[in-house]
């Protein structure tokens, strides 16, 4: 059986599930949908997700969107290693703070909202750049007081957490935002990128990644 992700390099939603797949060493083929230039606009790909975002899993013939579902899909289908606690309430846990980036962080600075501001609103770039960084540190404020003493977001085990963690602190790094307030945030960052499958899904380890 054949799983295929549709990415972009640079998106963070599909980031996330290349982490997951990697960590859960399900093999995969990754087929690219280059964002920048309209391709998730275009009749193959739009037929096969409608939203005309990224990612897009499809397992033989499971067909799935968004990040979210997609990763608790494949703890559920491939349960070894576990990315969410067997607990209830740990599991509530992992899933409230993926739910911060997932729902609250992600959404407002995305590449097509960042684009309405710039374009239809008339937004110049430093006041685009203030509103990454404003929803950025309001969002990590509340990440780095659920964030244990590590290594990792909930101690000692990967989780989804840090699958979700990782590409957003990638993104604000990219845009230049200060992380000076987040020890705890960064640590978790500095760890997980020791690990080959956080390395393997890293942008720029991507086949269509800039050069």
């Amino acid at each position: 059986m054949t799983v295929r992700l549709y990415s972009y390099w640079r998106s963070s939603a599909a980031y996330r599930v290349r982490i997951a797949l990697n960590l859960k060493g399900i093999g995969h083929t990754i087929v690219p949908v280059d964002l920048a230039a309209g391709q998730q606009a275009e009749a193959d790909y739009a037929g096969r997700n409608p939203q005309g975002l990224v990612p897009l899993l499809e397992d033989g013939d499971v067909r799935l969107t968004q990040s979210q579902a997609i990763v608790e899909y494949l703890d559920d289908r491939y349960p070894e290693p576990a990315l969410y606690p067997s607990a209830a309430l740990e599991r509530a846990r992992v899933r409230a703070f993926a739910g911060v980036i997932a729902c609250d962080i992600h959404p407002l600075n995305n590449l097509r909202v960042l684009r309405y501001l710039k374009g239809p609103l008339g937004q110049e770039t430093a006041a685009v750049d203030a509103w990454y960084s404003h929803w950025i540190h309001a969002g990590f404020r509340a990440l780095e007081a659920q964030t244990s003493d590590g290594p990792y977001v909930f101690g000692d085990a990967v989780s989804a957490a840090d699958l979700f963690l990782i590409p957003q602190i990638y993104n604000a790094r990219r845009f230049g935002v200060a992380l000076d307030d987040f020890p705890k945030l960064v640590a978790v960052d500095a760890v997980c990128a020791e690990l080959p499958a956080f390395r393997d899904a890293a942008p720029e380890a991507q086949a269509d990644a800039a050069r």
